[in-house]
């Protein structure tokens, strides 16, 4: 069993910056992959990032990359989102979820990842 817990988030101004954590409980962080989704309400979640449970392999949704960056500190048990020139769109509940196995095929939807936290909610203003 895993537990996540998401903290960081908060009230900015378009173009600032947030770093996201979410930290772990269990013995076995090292090898999940990690994802990070987002949902506004009214609005279906979506994929933002997720890392291999290395590290070595990231990816992005179109509408993040470039801005956004995912990491990892297995040491720690903890995943990071940094979070970079935000926009007002940007604004959501942002959840820190996490997968028993990497598929690079299906890493990017919701069924593939096994535990979820109760996410931190990112408010742009504009």
């Amino acid at each position: 069993q895993v537990q996540l817990v998401e903290s960081g988030g908060g009230l900015v101004q378009a173009g600032g910056s947030l770093r996201l954590s979410c930290a772990t409980s269990g013995r076995t962080f090292s090898s999940y992959t990690m994802g990070w989704f987002r949902q506004t309400p009214g609005k279906e979640r979506e994929f933002v990032a997720a890392i291999s449970w290395s590290g070595g392999t990231t990816h992005y949704a179109d509408s993040v990359k470039g801005r956004f960056s995912i990491s990892r500190d297995n040491a720690k048990n903890t995943v990071y989102l940094q979070v970079n020139s935000l926009k007002p769109e940007d604004t959501a509940v942002y959840y820190c979820a996490a997968a028993k196995t990497y598929s690079s095929h299906y890493y990017y939807t919701e069924r593939q990842y096994n535990y979820w936290g109760q996410g931190t909610q990112v408010t742009v203003s504009s």
